[in-house]
């Protein structure tokens, strides 16, 4: 028997578990000709914006520096968050030490130590949406312009 759909409030919650325990998460993002691009990078979650870091000549981060948007995906196909959100680009020695020393802890990845020129991407989330089957679909938006919409 399958679960009954979960209440928005119930979804809030599993998808903030979600950020707040998950280590990894897809990130999309475009290049200005509109070509796709989509990898698994490590994340933090501070409360208020996810961490992210990569080369800053990848293609992930010359569309994210470029476009200043990125779409994130969290979870499984049956179970799954989605994020649209405002990315703010930072130099790898622009973060707060303790931001960093809290990312490579969280990742087990700390890309201060790297020769290879990496960036920190800080987003922002403006739309979350969250859903496991098609009966959840109807109420999925929990966040809209950066403001949860759902206590």
């Amino acid at each position: 028997m399958e679960d009954p759909p979960r209440p928005r409030a119930q979804r809030r919650r599993d998808t903030e578990q979600r950020l707040n325990h998950d280590v990894d998460l897809w990130v999309a993002s475009a290049s200005a000709d509109g070509v796709p691009h989509l990898i698994p990078l490590s994340f933090d979650w501070d409360g208020a914006a996810l961490l992210l870091s990569t080369p800053r000549d990848s293609p992930t981060g010359r569309n994210l520096a470029a476009s200043r948007r990125a779409q994130l995906g969290l979870g499984e196909t049956r179970d799954v968050t989605l994020i649209d959100g405002d990315v703010e680009v930072l130099a790898i020695d622009a973060l707060a030490a303790a931001a960093g020393d809290r990312f490579a802890a969280r990742t087990g990845f700390d890309p201060r130590t790297l020769k290879t020129p990496y960036c920190w991407f800080r987003v922002t989330p403006r739309r979350i949406l969250a859903w496991r089957e098609v009966d959840e679909l109807a109420d999925r938006e929990l966040m809209r312009d950066g403001r949860w919409t759902v206590d």
